[in-house]
């Protein structure tokens, strides 16, 4: 059984990022501005820790 425990968005807004992350469990959100930059490179911090996260992350959702 799937037990949710943060949800995240990365939103755009006038402009710029924000990463809005829900603990689920605590029921809090916190909101954090990202780079541009940082915003570019996901794709590829994503790709990394699936990599090192090998066969556990490919049971996870997609």
């Amino acid at each position: 059984m799937e037990t949710l425990l943060y949800a995240a968005e990365l939103v755009r807004e006038d402009g710029t990022y924000k990463l809005v992350v829900k603990d689920v469990v605590r029921d809090t959100i916190q909101v954090t501005p990202v780079p541009e930059s940082a915003v570019a490179k996901l794709p590829t911090f994503l790709s990394v820790l699936n990599s090192k996260l090998g066969s556990a992350s490919a049971r996870g959702r997609r």
